[in-house]
């Protein structure tokens, strides 16, 4: 049942609904026995599954949604598309194609919304651990590839439904590096809706920053870190479907190393981890995007060598959903 659900105009002056994990008309509740077998029934049908047809293609190209995955091949996922994945085929809006929503209700845009969900979990509870030690203390929630940022203010959320008092009076900034200025954009504008009077922020004071970055340049990250005095900060640190994912062993490291250094003892990382498997193979064939799959001992041993622990592990069909601490 949709309930004050809130919108946010994109820089082309349409608007998108506002994902809050906590509200009827987002969440999603599903066992790990449905996702297992949800997981079985769509390596069969891949498996099934012939070379798309030029008419199929071409329907692709009239889809929102389809123009964005074919763009994506070989490449990495825009952040408003990987966004529009997150609303589920009942948030589209009434002029949706229906190639849109049969995309938005496939099984890959499923667990992309179960990934946000598990994301602004361990945001929450990793901040709210750090938080209760020092009432005045300013929190940065520091976004690596994030696009809009959903994770990091659906965190916030959760935080301020379960422990209001936690964020009160506090200086709050999430910050977003990313090489794409659509997806911030988007989401300076869906904080603010959130922020309004009755909102699910409502109270807080949060600002938003957008900081042009490629994990490729490691060394710009402390600068970044530095500006936004994330070493005396209650600091946590995200990239979903991004670094971890995407990224090179020598990237990951590097970002690792400068985040460990350029941060507070008690900060934490939490990110997505492609899950080497037949899932992954099974949507790679499909997609063509360039993830690079990891078994998570392999990710523990990157993470260990940057100076990080592995903290928590959810295992998901696609990826693994972690936290890393100070090792």
């Amino acid at each position: 049942m949709r309930s004050n659900v809130l919108f946010a105009a994109k820089n082309d002056g349409s608007f998108l609904p506002v994902i809050d994990v906590t509200n009827p008309a987002f969440a999603v509740t599903v066992t790990e026995a449905q996702l297992a077998a949800m997981s079985h029934q769509f390596i069969l049908e891949s498996k099934q599954r012939q070379e798309m047809l030029p008419a199929l293609r071409d329907a692709l190209r009239r889809s929102l949604l389809g123009r964005g995955l074919m763009a994506a091949s070989g490449s990495v996922l825009a952040g408003i598309t990987t966004y529009l994945l997150k609303l589920g085929p009942d948030n589209l809006g009434a002029d949706a194609h229906p190639i849109d929503r049969g995309i938005a209700g496939s099984f890959p845009a499923l667990t992309a919304r179960i990934r946000l969900q598990d994301m602004a979990r361990l945001l929450a509870d990793g901040l709210a651990s750090c938080l209760a030690v020092q009432p005045h203390r300013p929190v940065r929630l520091i976004n690596i590839a994030g696009g809009p940022a959903a994770d990091s203010w659906n965190a916030l959320i959760h935080l301020h439904h379960e422990h209001s008092s936690l964020l009160t009076r506090r200086e709050i900034v999430i910050a977003v590096l990313d090489v794409d200025e659509e997806g911030p954009a988007f989401g300076a504008r869906a904080l603010a809706a959130l922020g309004a009077p009755g909102a699910p922020l409502d109270g807080l004071e949060i600002g938003f920053r957008y900081i042009s970055y490629e994990w490729t340049e490691a060394h710009r990250l402390r600068v970044a870190l530095d500006d936004l005095q994330a070493t005396s900060a209650a600091c946590t640190i995200s990239s979903e479907g991004g670094l971890f994912e995407y990224g090179s062993d020598t990237e990951i490291i590097a970002n690792l190393e400068t985040l460990h250094a350029g941060t507070a003892t008690d900060a934490s990382v939490v990110g997505s981890v492609t899950r080497d498997g037949e899932a992954l193979r099974s949507s790679q064939t499909a997609n063509g995007m360039a993830a690079r799959p990891r078994t998570i001992e392999a990710f523990r041993d990157l993470a260990e060598r940057a100076g990080w622990a592995l903290e928590r592990v959810i295992e998901r069909p696609f990826s693994y959903h972690v936290r890393l601490l100070k090792g």
